[in-house]
């Protein structure tokens, strides 16, 4: 018995679906490429479903696509005989775009077209292109191995809501019927229908069919027949020879497995014979998904065996920091029935898991290489914080991660990050000791902070450092290529001191040890220890990591996440040139002292980026010391 439902769709789809009517007027056609590549799916899952159970096809023995239209009735419809989808499934995974996700991608959204364009064209269309060019969609669908009333119908013109009607239907698997606009006749073509799908699908690994067509010699024209005839090669592009494939080819292929407008950074096409044998076509793309970040988000490759299509998003095959990478491997030596289960802890997974990920690595080394940088300053501004995130996950690539990552630097004096390591310890002088840096919340706060102060004055280079990943980078990679990176924050500087023994005099150091007892007393517990700067030329105090402390920074970072850490009293440094530390020295009245001491400490943990527990209290006592000077 037919039971019908109407259905609304969620706001923030009907927002997507106008946007994207409208932002990807220009790249119209990819509504068939997006549907061909999802019924190539469905036929993939079949097959591999089939594997242990041949019920499932029904008695069909080719699995294929068909493209039809007809220009009468307006209507163009593209038909699999692949797994279907149950009712459930048609409601949960119809299109890529009603899932979870929409909303932080709508969120993305400028309202400027050809930025949303593009946006759009990282996140994937699917399903949902087809309103592009259709004012009412019609899918109708039934799973593998489900009784023929087991039908589903899904209808909708786009705006605002769709009906589900359970219906019955011969065939398994899901045909797509498009009723095209008024201003969309371009598409009701079979010439134009079978570029489109030359251009984009070529290299789908299952026939796509069209009706033939003959000539009518009364009529003089072409006409269909009933006889169905393949327009694509169907033949899986990484088995062919690299010196047959095209580069348009290449880039066609990842636009099919990725839903990316744009061509791919490069490609890596491989083929491995011997103990192990495997195929693999990796890309990087020149662009990232607006949820890259996204935790919820599977990657990974599409995984084959022996052609036959196994998984989805084989996260197992590359390590989470190489996300971004798409493409497929083709193995020879896993079973048919591989699980993600089996794929953890599976040696041959390994192997290629490893010589994958090198493969990757030494690519982007290659174009890092390259005299015009361009390329790869344009691959690390769009994936350079999920590489870094290499160092923490993978210490066999260490060296060859930390070859690839570039940093802002006092040389540069901008933001923008495009010096690597090497070029860093190219200039530093013979006699320096370290790489240091400088973690802080954002750029302009490194570039400011007062402890650069000194590496200014000895022309030391450093490196600022501002990602949220950062922190936890310092912290895994310690040294490069024999040097230590040394953080400017911490206590231990002590190879930048100059060497004061023989231009102080026994009354000054006296001094100073006097004025640093004071001051420490003054603060009391607000100080772990107040000791005599070397490290400032302009400013009268800092505040740094005591040894073997955590820093401000990564305290900081570590409350956002919700992990109180125990309070550390910073260790203050005094500058004992600053007009405003030799009044210290001076002052007998303890209140009086006391006011100033905590003025300069507040004042350096302001500078270190750190927030005040009572601002109003610093603001009351800032007033108050000034009016005395005033």
């Amino acid at each position: 018995m037919s039971h019908t439902e109407t259905h609304a769709f969620q706001t923030e789809v009907n927002q997507l679906l106008k946007l994207m009517i409208h932002a990807l007027y220009s790249n119209k056609e990819i509504f068939l490429r997006e549907l061909v590549s999802n019924a190539s799916d469905a036929l993939d899952k079949l097959r591999f479903e089939a594997v242990s159970n041949d019920a499932l096809n029904e008695g069909e023995s080719e699995l294929a696509i068909q493209v039809s239209f007809d220009k009468d009735a307006r209507t163009i419809t593209i038909s699999d005989n692949g797994i279907g989808m149950t009712r459930d499934e048609v409601i949960a995974n119809i299109g890529t775009i009603a899932n979870s996700g929409t909303k932080k991608f709508l969120e993305n959204l400028s309202g400027d077209q050809a930025k949303d364009s593009n946006l759009i064209g990282q996140f994937g269309v699917g399903f949902y292109s087809s309103f592009i060019v259709a004012d009412e969609v019609v899918l109708e669908t039934r799973k593998a191995g489900a009784e023929l009333a087991d039908g589903t119908r899904w209808v909708s013109k786009g705006e605002g809501e769709f009906t589900l009607e359970t219906v019955e239907k011969a065939s398994k698997g899901t045909s797509i019927t498009l009723h095209i606009k008024e201003d969309m006749n371009e598409f009701l073509d079979r010439f134009r229908l079978k570029n489109i799908i030359s251009t984009y699908s070529d290299h789908i690994n299952f026939p796509i069919k069209m009706l033939k067509t003959e000539w009518d010699e009364e009529a003089k024209v072409e006409k269909e027949t009933a006889e169905f005839e393949q327009v694509n090669k169907a033949t899986a592009l990484w088995t062919q020879p690299k010196s047959e494939i095209s580069e348009e080819d290449y880039s066609n292929f990842y636009q099919t497995i990725s839903h990316d407008f744009n061509a791919p950074l490069t490609q890596i096409h491989n083929r491995v014979e011997g103990t192990l044998e495997y195929t693999s076509l990796l890309y990087i793309p020149e662009k990232a998904p607006f949820d890259l970040y996204d935790r919820d988000r599977r990657y990974g490759l599409k995984l084959y065996v022996k052609r036959v299509f196994i998984m989805d998003d084989a996260e197992h095959l590359m390590p989470a920091y190489l996300r971004f990478v798409r493409g497929v491997i083709d193995s020879a030596d896993l079973p048919l029935n591989v699980s993600r289960e089996i794929l953890q802890s599976n040696k041959v997974v390994d192997k290629i898991r490893s010589a994958s990920v090198k493969r990757v690595l030494d690519e982007l080394a290659k174009i890092a290489k390259e005299d015009d940088q361009s390329r790869y300053l344009g691959f690390w501004k769009q994936f350079g914080n999920v590489l870094k995130e290499g160092l923490v996950e993978d210490f066999a690539n260490k060296e060859k991660i930390a070859k690839l990552l570039r940093f802002a630097t006092t040389h540069t004096g901008d933001a923008e990050q495009t010096v690597s390591l090497q070029k860093y310890l190219d200039r530093c002088k013979d006699e320096q000791e370290a790489i240091y840096y400088i973690v802080a919340d954002s750029h302009a706060a490194a570039k400011g902070s007062p402890h650069l102060e000194v590496f200014r004055k000895k022309g030391i280079e450093v490196l600022l450092l501002s990602d949220r990943i950062d922190e936890w980078l310092v912290s895994h990679l310690d040294e490069f290529e024999g040097k230590k990176l040394k953080s400017i924050t911490a206590a231990d500087l002590k190879e930048l001191a100059e060497d004061e023994a023989e231009t102080l005099s026994e009354e000054d150091k006296q001094a100073r040890e006097a004025l640093t007892e004071k001051v420490k007393n003054a603060l009391a517990d607000a100080v772990s220890d107040v000791r005599i700067t070397h490290r400032l030329t302009d400013s009268p105090a800092c505040v740094v990591t005591a040894e073997g402390g955590i820093s401000s920074h990564m305290a900081r970072m570590m409350e956002q996440m919700g992990q109180s850490l125990p309070k550390q009293p910073p260790v203050l440094e005094l500058n004992p040139e600053h007009v405003l530390v030799k009044k210290l020295e001076q002052m007998e009245d303890a209140d009086k002292l006391q006011q100033w001491a905590l003025f300069l400490l507040e004042q350096a943990q302001l500078a270190d980026g750190e927030p005040l527990a009572e601002p109003g209290v610093f603001i009351k006592r800032m007033n108050s010391l000034l009016a005395e000077v005033m």
